[in-house]
């Protein structure tokens, strides 16, 4: 008797973290877009509004990473 309760909530929990994580997921992965002065942040769970806001001065980006980082940029 003890083994079947076992075998029934690890299959229980096993369902409950499926269902969670499948719940969990964004549909619409997040892309970075570089534009002239600014990389902008299209899509994605997050929205812009809860992101912080940070006054940097005006820079090129992409100069300050490394040049493998550029990868996840669409120009």
């Amino acid at each position: 008797m003890p083994l079947v309760a076992a075998v029934i909530s690890a299959a229980a929990l096993t369902g409950a973290a499926f269902y969670t994580v499948e719940q969990a997921t964004c549909g619409d992965p997040a892309q970075y877009i570089r534009h002239d002065d600014h990389v902008e942040l299209i899509g994605g769970c997050v929205r812009g509004s809860e992101l912080p806001q940070v006054n940097a001065p005006n820079q090129d980006f992409g100069a300050s990473l490394p040049a493998e980082a550029h990868h996840n940029y669409r120009p």
